[in-house]
């Protein structure tokens, strides 16, 4: 097999004024990633090199990932406009390029390693994805000739009635020749409904110059499909979210509601850990063997550890760690903090910046009070040591350290450090001033 380099351009200079959004389209958020961070990742993953982004003056300072090159399509003069873009950064690059929509997130690596395998056997100066939808799409048609050779695609506001009834649609995912795509790039005219530039028509020219233009049919009719409008958007995150959620439990999680739990990319569910209904799983969360999380659990950036129990509705935010065995219960928050094993926060607290023993157990309703009184001072923390019994109703305000074995009472504001092995707090006694509110404002009129 020819072993040609490859390069790869991703579209991503388009508003996407579907969207009805002052966010580009190719930067809305999809399942942990933005929309054109899909398209990057996929590109990455298959080793292209250079990667070039292909960026609008409005957006090119937000692309920012190792191995790419942004370049800038100064307007908005259609796609062929677009890939012209990337030539300056592909100067003397001898191979093939790889050019992809930045609004497709559903394409996987090993399609488009088949796309690319295919391309080079059959020696084409250009080979087009093609797939035949499940429903109907404004795509472009791919039009072949009477032995079956690809003669044009023709764009869905160009085309005829007989192209329109088409069943083979361009995915505007190709592969290229180098020097073959710059020279069907230099030849296009914006002669077309919009008056752009489309890329598309180097199809036709190449064909007409008597190049080869070869087609590989994708086997899934969903991986081609781009996003335009954000009922696209949620279609395309529910599709990646059930390949994820498809890879843990091939992997050996349990996921009781595939449909009812939302995990990120990069998240990490160990053999036997089990996520039940209604959780969402964010950025660089860990949740290791045996843990179980959920229902209505939200985590991001945390580590839940062996056996750990978290939920229902609890909220962990960046920087927690569940040890192994710790609990996490309902309606608690956790922040910045180490909870030790073995240690239960049960339910109704909220826990930042802290470090938490092990078997230390957390009252209902406690509360660490982190936040600075003076401005620009940094938070402080919490500190409880092992095997401590806090009360219901505590709240710890930092800097504070409860040492080992201590006991706090019930409903205490604690604001000196305690010595291990102390009973601290103790609330004022209950003062009952019997009859005050008929004194003050009349007994209630009989019925």
């Amino acid at each position: 097999m020819n072993e040609r380099k490859l390069a790869a351009v991703v579209m991503a200079a388009g508003l996407g004024k579907r969207m009805r959004s002052e966010t580009p389209k190719h930067l809305h958020p999809l399942l942990g990633r933005r929309l054109v961070d899909w398209v990057i990742e996929t590109a990455l993953a298959l080793g292209a090199k250079p990667l070039v982004v292909v960026t609008s003056p409005q957006t090119e300072d937000t692309i920012a990932h190792v191995g790419v090159t942004v370049a800038v399509q100064p307007e908005a003069r259609g796609t062929g406009d677009a890939i012209a873009a990337a030539r300056t950064a592909l100067a003397g690059f001898d191979g093939d390029v790889l050019v992809l929509s930045g609004d497709s997130p559903l394409l996987t690596p090993d399609l488009l390693q088949r796309l690319v395998d295919a391309h080079r056997e059959s020696e084409a100066a250009a080979t087009v994805l093609t797939f035949e939808p499940v429903r109907t799409l404004p795509y472009g048609r791919v039009v072949r000739d009477g032995d079956g050779n690809v003669r044009a695609i023709v764009e869905d506001g160009d085309a005829n009635e007989q192209e329109r009834s088409i069943r083979e649609l361009n995915s505007s995912t190709y592969v290229f020749v180098a020097r073959e795509l710059w020279g069907a790039l230099d030849e296009l005219t914006p002669d077309n409904a919009q008056g752009e530039l489309y890329l598309t028509d180097t199809v036709r020219g190449l064909v007409d110059a008597g190049r080869r233009v070869g087609t590989y049919k994708s086997d899934d009719p969903e991986a081609p499909v781009g996003v335009n409008t954000r009922v696209e958007l949620a279609a395309a995150a529910a599709v990646l979210r059930d390949r994820i959620n498809d890879r843990h439990m091939l992997a050996g999680a349990t996921i009781v509601d595939p449909q009812a739990t939302w995990i990120d990319p990069q998240v990490e569910l160990e053999p036997d850990a089990v996520v039940h209904p209604f959780t969402v799983l964010r950025g660089a969360t860990r949740v290791l063997r045996g843990a179980e999380v959920g229902p209505h659990v939200v985590a991001i950036d945390a580590e839940i550890g062996e056996r750990a129990f978290v939920g229902p509705f609890c909220y962990l935010r960046p920087g927690t760690v569940l040890e192994a065995g710790a609990k996490a219960g309902t309606f608690v928050e956790l922040k910045n903090s180490r909870i030790g094993e073995g240690t239960k926060v049960p339910h109704l607290s909220y826990i930042g910046d802290a470090e938490i023993g092990a078997e230390t157990n957390i009252g209902a309703g406690a509360i660490t009070v982190n936040y600075p009184h003076e401005p620009g001072r940094p938070k402080g923390r919490t500190e409880i040591g092992r095997n401590v019994r806090t009360g219901v109703h505590n709240a710890f305000v930092a800097p504070i350290e409860i040492g080992d074995d201590a006991w706090i009472a019930v409903g205490s504001v604690v604001t000196d450090d305690v010595p291990p092995g102390s009973l601290a707090g103790f609330a004022p006694r209950q003062v009952t001033k019997e009859g005050y509110v008929y004194d003050k404002h009349g007994r209630p009129a009989d019925d």
